[in-house]
């Protein structure tokens, strides 16, 4: 199994509206071949010293995947392609860490 830790950062503002166009994707990305998990998350403010953040500008998006392959095969589909459209005006950045258990 893969796990997908996407981290997006978005222009001040628009994190409702950019949640909006995920939920619009979201279930069609669950009803792919290979999707275990797909799940937009926003931070929540606590009193850790090692947290980063919170911040209003971040959606992080958590994944699991069969396979590496399964990934790949999401990165084509025509919803993300046409989700990548909708929201570039909103997304300043992307980062991800793709990794697999370690035991």
């Amino acid at each position: 199994m893969i796990h997908v830790i996407a981290t997006i950062t978005l222009q001040p503002g628009v994190r409702k509206s950019y949640l909006e166009v995920f939920q619009w994707v979201t279930p069609l990305v669950r009803a792919e071949t290979g999707c275990i998990e797909y799940q937009a998350t926003i931070d929540v403010p606590t009193t850790l010293a090692v947290q980063d953040g919170p911040h209003d500008n971040v959606v992080t998006v958590v994944e699991k995947w069969e396979s590496v392959e399964a990934l790949y095969a999401h990165g084509v589909t025509p919803h993300m392609t046409e989700y990548r459209e909708k929201v570039k005006n909103f997304v300043t950045g992307v980062k991800l860490v793709v990794s697999e258990a370690a035991f």
